[in-house]
């Protein structure tokens, strides 16, 4: 219909919900403490494997800069000598459609 919509800040502010679902007002974890807090239901024997080998996938995966986002937020919840890695494949948005 020819309408012009300017987006200014807000784009920002939607991938940060994810980290902090407290700004649409919802009271649960965000994605980061979901990951590690699913690590460490784990049995510890694996824990190394799973915070080296975490691999992002689906759309609301591809906003710029949401792995080093992940790794940064990761690394600060898991033990200090832990290695973390975040895989960020570039097909990763259909990742959830084709399989790992």
């Amino acid at each position: 219909d020819g309408q012009v919509i300017t987006i200014g800040n807000e784009r920002f502010r939607c991938p940060e919900a994810m980290f902090q679902p407290s700004f649409l007002g919802m009271e649960s974890a965000g994605t980061h403490e979901t990951t590690y807090n699913s690590i460490m239901k784990c049995d510890v024997d694996i824990r190394k494997d799973l915070y080296a080998n975490t691999v992002l996938s689906g759309g609301s995966t591809m906003f710029p800069g949401i792995a080093d986002r992940m790794q940064k937020e990761i690394t600060s919840l898991a033990p200090p000598t832990m290695k973390i890695k975040i895989i960020a494949p570039p097909e990763r948005k259909y990742s959830v459609w084709i399989g790992g």
